[in-house]
């Protein structure tokens, strides 16, 4: 079985490449499928040409196995251009972080995409288009369920697999020794989800452990000394998290 860390890779390159295929939410009868083998809101993938059950299943953490068996496929290699595949739910890995011996990261600052919706591929353009020469300024993301991403699900950044500069906080050298955080959502009115805080706390756990980093040098984005934002945003609940950690 290819391991929770590989997982990572694989998603982390296909976030870099621009290669994970189209995903629809179409309803079944759109394509012909038969009414009711679909569960409402289920998430369905688009087969793109040349891509296999095997990269499709990478790209959302399911084996290949299960996708065969939610879609009744008996064949892996009769997999045609434009078929709408179901996605089943992801199996219940625990997410191994790649940590890589650096010096460099002596903080870690916690941010908000202030959309809501979105994933690390949609954050990604959005910085290209402002002008991020490598794209992604964050090193992590964490999903809330929207834009065909798990809530909860941790996007490992190309900027954290080669170990660069952040381009998340221009304030208080965050950007050279800050690992960049963000959850997805607008947390301005509503906190994040349960699924979200979760995998926050177990990230920030593995990063801290690893890297020494004290609870004082954890802050929110509005907390960097010489920067002026409300992100996180006020419903984000701060003291809750820090409690969290110990």
């Amino acid at each position: 079985m290819v391991s929770p860390h590989v997982r990572l890779l694989v998603l982390a390159m296909l976030l870099a490449s621009g290669c994970a295929g189209p995903v629809s939410t179409m309803p079944a009868r759109a394509v012909g499928l038969p009414p009711g083998r679909v569960p409402a809101g289920a998430l369905t993938h688009t087969v793109a040409p040349r891509e296999t059950l095997w990269s499709i299943g990478k790209q959302y953490v399911v084996p290949y196995r299960e996708l065969m068996r939610a879609n009744g496929l008996t064949d892996p290699t009769q997999l045609a251009a434009g078929r709408i595949l179901v996605i089943p739910p992801p199996q219940a890995v625990k997410i191994r972080i790649p940590l890589y011996p650096n010096p460099r990261w002596t903080h870690l600052v916690i941010h908000h995409s202030a959309m809501a919706r979105g994933n690390a591929r949609l954050i990604d353009r959005a910085h290209r288009r402002q002008g991020f020469t490598h794209g992604l300024g964050y090193h992590f993301v964490i999903d809330n369920g929207t834009a065909s991403r798990r809530d909860g699900q941790i996007e490992v950044g190309p900027r954290w697999l080669r170990q660069q500069r952040g381009a998340h906080c221009n304030a208080g050298g965050m950007n050279q020794h800050g690992i960049g955080i963000c959850l997805v959502g607008d947390f301005t009115n509503r906190p994040p989800s349960s699924a979200q805080m979760a995998s926050l706390v177990y990230l920030v756990r593995q990063l801290r452990a690893y890297y020494r980093i004290p609870t004082s040098r954890i802050l929110r984005h509005r907390d960097v000394p010489g920067k002026s934002t409300a992100c996180p945003g006020d419903q984000f609940p701060w003291r809750t998290f820090l409690s969290r950690l110990d």
